[in-house]
């Protein structure tokens, strides 16, 4: 058990306030991925935002084997991408899912950004979130890695963590974003949402962890005897 931690009963924990537990998933994840990596491979804000787009219901390993292809063989630029037809993107961006509907996002979003923004992608959220493709997440994503505005991203991942240590009771990852951001410096935001990724993925996962057997669960919680059952977002 982490040094400073006391929840040893289920009064013990109770008396626990979610500020406090807040405190412990920031000191332990921040000892556990100081210098946590952007997962997705890019070189600027204009892959970033293509990647992230390519991510949607797609592991970032997907991604990143198939945008190398994609900028190399069609450009990594909106002008070089929205002069691409339609199908001959999305012919390199099928393994990712959704193909037609992403391809044509892609397309779109380039001649737009040519168009609106003089070919650069915009460090503005509601700007961001007006492109083919792009929701709010997305948007954050962008925001935080590319430009280092603090922003936090919550997908599905980040949802059940916070639920599992009771971060939030929040019925979607709108709610849970609000609640995060409430408990967390904004200084933190952008490097907590990849920490708790890496966190996720690595120890407390939809399926090798029901909420008691990782360290930061087990740690928070010592006394949890079933599952936790979390919220779908």
């Amino acid at each position: 058990m982490c040094a400073g931690w006391s929840a040893a009963s289920p009064a013990a924990e109770a008396t626990v306030t979610k500020a406090e537990r807040a405190e412990h998933v920031l000191r332990r994840l921040g000892e556990l991925y100081p210098d946590p990596p952007v997962p997705l491979d890019h070189s600027d804000a204009f892959t970033l935002l293509v990647a992230v787009l390519l991510s949607a219901q797609c592991t970032d390993v997907r991604v990143n084997q198939v945008t190398p292809r994609l900028f190399g063989e069609l450009g990594g630029t909106p002008v070089e991408l929205a002069r691409q037809p339609v199908a001959k993107i999305e012919a390199i961006v099928k393994p990712c899912g959704l193909g037609p509907q992403k391809a044509k996002a892609i397309q779109k979003l380039s001649q737009i950004l040519i168009d609106e923004h003089g070919g650069q992608v915009p460090a503005d959220l509601e700007a961001l979130e007006r492109l083919p493709g792009v929701g709010h997440k997305t948007a954050q994503v962008v925001m935080a890695q590319a430009f280092d505005v603090p922003s936090f991203p919550v997908d599905t991942h980040i949802h059940r963590l916070a639920q599992r240590w009771k971060l939030t009771e929040g019925r979607n990852v709108v709610q849970t974003e609000r609640d995060l951001k409430r408990l967390f410096p904004e200084s933190s935001w952008n490097k907590l949402h990849l920490q708790i990724i890496f966190y996720g993925r690595e120890h407390c996962t939809a399926r090798g962890c029901d909420g008691r057997v990782c360290e930061i669960c087990s740690t928070l919680f010592p006394e949890r005897k079933r599952p936790l059952k979390t919220r779908k977002a």
